[in-house]
């Protein structure tokens, strides 16, 4: 059974998705590698795609609709062993027929919603506003983000079926925050994907491969360690919380034998590679131009708002922080 005081620290990091500290970090490297052409207008805007990169896991606690936009229980759809993936239908449409939208959204939409989004923004490139372009760029790198996480891809999303509460945090959250600096994110650069829909649910089935082992290597690593040795505390701001500990937390990262750090590079080859799609199916409008141009005030109003709700339900009890 998870510790008492474990429970608030269970409840922040099932939130936090990738984490924001993940999320910023995909959005930030893909930028690198853009093409030339492109390149100049995302680096000038750099900052405003990594600090907003977590808009949409704000907006989960204040926008009906949003929270299934960021995962897809695929093994729901799982009959007397049959292959999920070979059940759901891939378009939008066929889904619909054979499940009921009602069905996909109680279950999540996250890679007909990336397919989505990158329709929002190729018309952002062909209108070249940059408002929507920044925006739809934001969102969409945290969405292809969250379709390489695993337990994104499970009912058993949070270990809860299994006696593994607070997993979804240790994997996508505490691993990433303490490896980061020995992770390598020289990847290469974006190219453009044919076929989106095909690569979004390569990327999905990808992730739901490694569930079983994300959950099996965590169970290993508790039956081998002593219990007193899982947890630790740590500071953070005025607060001391309880967290996995350094020595769990790298032996599961160990085991995992560089898992978070293989589908963290490859969420930002798949982010970089939709936004340059993307613009080449607007046509590979001239960004050059729209450069010196800063978001709109109407645009930063509506990012301010976003922060304001998010924090003022973290301060009504509605948000763990």
């Amino acid at each position: 059974m998870l510790p008492l005081f474990l429970i608030g620290f269970k409840q922040k990091q099932e939130q936090k998705r990738w984490g924001f500290f993940g999320h910023k970090r995909i959005n930030r490297i893909a930028t690198f590698t853009l093409p030339p052409d492109m390149f100049g207008f995302y680096k000038e805007h750099l900052e405003f795609l990594t600090e907003h990169a977590v808009d949409p896991d704000k907006r989960r606690y204040a926008v009906d609709g949003e929270a299934q936009r960021h995962y897809i229980d695929i093994d729901h759809y799982v009959h007397y062993g049959e292959d999920p993936f070979e059940i759901v239908p891939e378009k939008w449409e066929d889904a619909i027929d054979k499940f009921t939208e009602d069905t996909l959204q109680a279950y999540g939409i996250v890679p007909w919603y990336i397919e989505v989004m990158k329709k929002k923004l190729q018309w952002a490139f062909e209108q070249k506003n940059v408002d929507l372009i920044l925006k739809y760029s934001a969102d969409i790198g945290h969405y292809i983000g969250d379709a390489h996480v695993p337990l994104h891809t499970t009912e058993n999303y949070n270990g809860q079926m299994t006696g593994q509460k607070g997993i979804h945090g240790l994997w996508e959250s505490r691993l990433v925050e303490i490896n980061d600096e020995n992770y390598d994110y020289f990847i290469g650069k974006s190219a453009y994907v044919k076929n989106i829909r095909r690569f979004i649910w390569d990327a999905v089935k990808a992730s739901n491969v490694a569930v079983d082992s994300v959950l099996q290597i965590e169970l290993d690593v508790t039956k081998d360690m002593a219990s007193d040795q899982k947890y630790s505390f740590e500071r953070r701001g005025n607060l001391t919380v309880a967290v996995y500990s350094y020595e769990f937390s790298q032996e599961y990262h160990r085991r995992m034998n560089g898992m978070v750090e293989r589908r963290l590079r490859n969420a930002i080859l798949a982010v970089g590679s939709i936004w340059y799609t993307a613009w080449v199916d607007a046509g590979q409008p001239d960004l050059a131009s729209l450069q010196n141009t800063p978001p709109s005030q109407e645009l930063l109003d509506e990012m301010k708002s976003i922060e304001e709700d998010f924090h003022n339900g973290i301060h009504k009890g509605r948000i763990c922080e």
